[in-house]
C-alpha cells in the first residue's frame, strides 16, 4: 500500500478568529470540510483494458490474465490448453490408424461375393418367393466388392423382410460399419458355416472390437476438442473479471480541507493514490 499526497494552497479568507480557544476550534471544525471526487478510470495511466483481456484470452487462453498480471492463472489456463491440444491430436492420430487397420482387415475377411451368393443359394429360408440373382464377375484379377453388381445386391437385400439395411458402396464409412454391426452380415466373413444369416462367427466380433477402440480414440479427441472451447471461454472471462478487479483496486481521490498556519487557514487538496496489494 503507498500513498502519494499533492498540495495546492489557497487562503482562505472570511475567516473571523475570536481569541478564544475554544469558540475557534468550534469555528475552524465549522469550516472543516471535505471533498470526494473519484477520478475515472480511463484517466488512470496503469488501467487495464477488459475487452483486450477478454479478446487475448479468447485467442490464446492465459494471455490476457498474463497482460492483467495474474501470472499464476495465465500459467494454468496455458497449460490446460497444451494438454488439451496434445489429448485431441495425439487420440485422432491414433484413431486414424486404429481406423485403418480394421479397414484393411475388413477388406481381407469380408467379401461381397460369398455375402451375395448367401442371398441367391438361401433365398428360401430368407423367405423369398423366388431367387434374386446378383450379377457377379468370376473372371480376372478383381477384389472381391468390384465383382459384385452393387444394384442387384441391394435390389436383394431390399426383397428379404428379415433384412434392415441396404449395404454402401466400398470404401464408405456405413460400408465398414454395417458389416460389423449387423447380423444380416455374418455371410460374408470368412469364418462363417453356418445356414442360418443371424450366426455371428468369432472373427467378426474381434472386427467389432477393433472398430470399437477406434471410435473410443476418436471420442476422446473430440471431447478433449470441446474441452477446449470451455477453456476458450473460462478463461476469456476471468481475464474480463481480473481486468475489472484490477482496475477497481486503483483508488484515485482528491481530499480539500483547511490547515491552519500561522496567521490564516490555507485550503490544502490533497491527492491520494492507492494501490492494494
Amino acid at each position: 500500500f503507498f500513498t502519494v499526497n499533492f498540495a495546492q494552497n489557497i487562503e482562505l479568507e472570511n475567516c473571523n478568529l475570536t481569541g478564544n480557544l475554544l469558540a475557534d476550534s468550534k469555528i475552524v471544525l465549522n469550516d472543516y470540510e471535505e471533498l470526494s471526487a473519484v477520478f475515472a478510470l480511463d484517466d488512470l495511466p496503469d488501467k487495464k483494458s477488459p475487452a483486450l483481456a477478454g479478446v487475448m484470452s479468447a485467442v490464446l487462453p492465459g494471455s490476457g490474465e498474463f497482460y492483467v498480471g495474474e501470472y499464476l492463472k495465465a500459467a494454468i489456463f496455458f497449460a490446460v490448453e497444451v494438454t488439451l491440444i496434445t489429448v485431441a491430436v495425439v487420440n485422432n492420430n491414433e484413431g486414424d490408424e486404429l481406423t485403418a487397420e480394421f479397414e484393411a482387415f475388413a477388406d481381407e475377411h469380408w467379401s461381397a461375393v460369398d455375402y451375395s451368393e448367401y442371398m441367391m443359394d438361401h433365398w428360401q429360408e430368407l423367405g423369398l418367393s423366388e431367387q434374386c440373382v446378383i450379377d457377379i464377375n468370376y473372371e480376372g484379377n478383381l477384389q472381391p466388392w468390384e465383382r459384385v453388381n452393387w444394384d442387384d445386391l441391394n435390389h436383394c437385400e431390399s426383397s428379404i423382410g428379415v433384412f434392415s439395411h441396404r449395404l454402401p458402396i466400398h470404401g464408405q464409412q456405413q460400408y465398414y460399419e454395417l458389416i460389423g454391426k449387423y447380423k444380416q452380415y455374418s455371410s460374408g466373413w470368412d469364418e462363417f458355416n453356418g445356414t442360418v444369416y443371424n450366426q455371428v462367427p468369432q472373427i467378426m466380433k474381434d472386427y467389432a472390437v477393433m472398430r470399437g477402440n477406434a471410435n473410443d480414440a476418436y471420442n476422446v479427441a473430440s471431447t478433449a476438442v470441446v474441452g477446449l472451447y470451455i477453456n476458450h471461454l473460462l478463461s476469456a472471462v476471468d481475464a474480463i473479471w481480473s481486468a475489472t478487479t484490477y482496475n477497481k483496486d486503483l483508488a484515485i481521490k482528491m481530499r480539500v480541507q483547511n490547515i491552519q498556519v500561522a496567521d490564516r487557514i490555507e485550503l490544502v487538496p490533497t491527492l491520494n493514490i492507492s494501490y492494494k496489494f
